[in-house]
């Protein structure tokens, strides 16, 4: 969560089996949508999984976004098969 002019910024997660983060969605307010908060909250929940040896379920179509766009969080991927 980031909060902002008095708004909060999340990235909405739950935690399943093995202790995984599901990513599931990011929500910023309009008023403050544009300025990059959603993919600083998205790029800190990525670093926060990392640090901790952590998998991630990229379920919000924007964390799965980043990831392409940074594949040095690729490996951060859990294998759902």
């Amino acid at each position: 969560m980031a909060e902002v002019e008095g708004a909060e910024s999340v990235l909405d997660y739950a935690v399943r089996d093995g202790g995984v983060l599901d990513y599931r969605r990011t929500f910023t307010p309009p008023p403050l949508r544009g300025q990059g908060i959603a993919r600083e909250v998205v790029l800190f929940g990525l670093d926060y999984a990392r640090d901790n040896g952590i998998k991630i379920i990229p379920t919000c179509p924007y964390v799965a976004k980043i990831i392409r766009e940074n594949p040095s969080y690729a490996g951060l991927v859990a294998d759902t098969d």
